[in-house]
């Protein structure tokens, strides 16, 4: 597969209540992210394959991913490619805090310690698409 031919990824992290929601370009360039309700992710991921209408769908592997791909492949018409979601969780979690450094008295608490203060299924989905980039030799 060629840059050409996947110019956009749009990744999924499934969940049951939320489902985090990214747009990576093919040179890992985040376009686009947020956490929508699982009930409508099939609508936002709709809307930007309107936007992207050559874009490979990606989703993640793990809680949700039978029934959210079923809303997609029913609504979107696309067979979203699952990846394995092994220790998204952790690495979105840490890209938020890269993103997000904790503020006053909490810069002193190690990350560890810390959850942070909003979902962050957002970064979940960049994980995701930057794997299935990386399956690709893009990354």
């Amino acid at each position: 597969m060629t840059e050409a031919t996947t110019p956009v990824v749009i990744a999924v992290d499934p969940g049951r209540g939320k489902c985090g929601l990214a747009a990576v370009d093919s040179a890992g360039r985040v376009m686009e992210k947020a956490i929508v309700a699982a009930a409508e992710i099939a609508e936002a991921v709709a809307r930007l394959l309107e936007a992207h209408p050559d874009a490979t769908v990606v989703l993640g592997d793990r809680t949700g991913a039978a029934e959210i791909g079923a809303m997609l492949t029913a609504r979107c018409r696309v067979s979203p490619v699952l990846v394995e979601e092994h220790h998204s969780t952790l690495e979105g979690r840490r890209r938020y805090f890269e993103e997000n450094p904790p503020r006053g008295w909490r810069r002193l608490l190690p990350l560890g310690l810390q959850t942070p203060p909003r979902a962050y299924d957002d970064y979940v989905a960049i994980v995701l698409a930057e794997r299935y980039l990386t399956s690709l030799g893009r990354r």
